[in-house]
């Protein structure tokens, strides 16, 4: 406990551990956010979406859409034939005109026109499309990252889009841009090995299906290559809730062979995490697009299995599933080779980012990013910030007062290196530990710190 600094006094405690969330800068370790390099919206094919009309057509709102004016209404062909504004009118006026915003989303939307200094009870959105195309999307960034206090992006580079990895092979530069980190997601690897097998050929690896000859060396020597040519900081995968590790059957299948014999080797060689998230279960209503997905109980073991094996790799794990929670937390304390993280898609509600960031104080301490805003729209980084900075603060003032109640009394600059740890430093900590990032009490200064100490 710092000797020099006197404890809060707890009529000043809410106040106190409110601010100083709200002042600390966040590292944002997983979005679907790009930076203007890679082409901007409304641009056919640009990767980096904003403005009013890609925020009201997010697609948790074309569901929710769907539930006031069902198919049989205007069936999902229709909805998709109309332009991006007819799609986003008809979203704002049967979710925002005609009825409350009450859903966590709706109030995502009105959170972000307030916090940008708009008047969130216009019945059209044309007031606002007009002041979003007085904007640029470069200068926008800075705006959003201001008010979001985020001062880095961590992007979601799918190598296996070929219009984004014809991005990144037509321009090296491509992702220089300071504000944003890469990071290599690999799904179709794992999900769909064959396919991919043919993709890595086309583009003159020597895999093949049965990993014969060179597959596995060819397989590595195209991590290896990906990974520099985005400078990735960690590699991603989005999984069913029936990944099993190992695959049951117990004889090796594809993902197997993958994980153990080029994933992992990579990345122990390099030192990068490899995020695992867990739960998704794709296209249960196929006609709704990316909006007909679901999330599924996942089985734990898996993520403990690979801890258990591979003590020298670094695993981050997010899942979607509320159930598997608990479990994740247990097992948590047990490998210190695995971080948690975030609260992933249909989690991302204040009930249930509440009750998670409580349990994972109580089993983890402060070891956890107990957030990560998954924006898919730049301007969605607004609000998701907003709303978790207000749960995570709430959290914490509870869990000091239990202290307080116990007969232990937190300063300020105690607080302070708390909150920095959470929303910023164990993540970066935990993606590059030889340059380790200490925070210091009392102080907005780091001090880069050799591992080995």
């Amino acid at each position: 406990m710092s000797t020099n600094s006197a404890t809060i006094d707890p009529a000043a405690l809410a106040d106190t551990v409110t601010r100083l969330v709200a002042e600390q800068p966040v590292t944002d370790l997983h979005t679907h956010c790009y930076a203007p390099s890679f082409g901007a919206s409304p641009e056919p094919d640009g990767l980096l979406l904003w403005g009013i009309d890609e925020l009201v057509t997010y697609h948790y709102l074309i569901a929710e859409v769907f539930r006031v004016v069902p198919p049989s209404q205007l069936p999902y062909q229709d909805y998709w034939m109309m332009s991006k504004q007819e799609q986003a009118d008809h979203i704002w006026k049967h979710l925002f005109v005609e009825r409350t915003p009450l859903s966590e989303a709706c109030r995502g939307v009105i959170t972000t026109l307030t916090k940008l200094g708009l008047d969130p009870h216009d019945k059209s959105l044309d007031s606002y499309r007009q002041w979003f195309s007085e904007q640029s999307p470069d200068d926008y960034i800075n705006k959003v990252m201001e008010l979001a206090n985020v001062d880095s992006i961590t992007m979601t580079n799918e190598v296996f889009s070929d219009h984004e990895r014809n991005k990144w092979l037509d321009d090296s530069s491509i992702g220089d841009d300071p504000r944003f980190e890469a990071v290599l997601r690999i799904d179709k690897m794992l999900i769909d090995w064959p396919s991919a097998c043919q993709d890595l050929r086309d583009w003159e690896y020597d895999v093949q299906s049965d990993f014969s000859l060179d597959t596995i060396e060819e397989g590595r020597r195209f991590l290896r290559e990906w990974l520099d040519r985005m400078k990735a900081i960690y590699v991603a995968t989005s999984l069913p809730p029936e990944f099993a590790y190992p695959s049951f059957p117990p004889q090796r299948n594809h993902s197997d062979r993958i994980i153990q014999d080029i994933l992992l080797p990579v990345l122990e060689e390099r030192d990068i995490p490899w995020a695992m998230m867990i739960g998704s279960k794709r296209g249960v209503n196929p006609a709704l697009k990316d909006a007909g997905d679901v999330g599924a109980k996942a089985d734990v073991s898996a993520v403990a299995n690979l801890c258990s094996d591979f003590p020298n790799n670094k695993f981050m794990v997010t899942m979607l599933s509320r159930e598997n929670q608990h479990e994740l937390c247990v097992t948590a304390r047990k490998f210190g080779n695995l971080f948690v993280f975030g609260c992933w898609w249909f989690l991302n509600n204040p009930s249930l980012i509440e009750e998670m960031t409580r349990m994972r104080l109580e089993l983890l301490g402060a070891t956890v990013a107990p957030q990560h805003s998954d924006a898919r729209i730049l301007d969605q980084l607004i609000y998701k910030w907003d709303h978790s900075r207000r749960i995570i603060a709430k959290v914490l003032v509870d869990k000091y007062r239990d202290l307080h109640n116990a007969g232990y009394r937190v300063s300020e600059e105690q607080v302070r290196q708390d909150v920095r740890l959470l929303l910023r430093d164990n993540f970066r900590n935990f993606i590059e530990p030889t340059r380790r990032v200490e925070t210091i009490a009392g102080s907005s200064d780091e001090v880069a710190v050799d591992s080995a100490e």
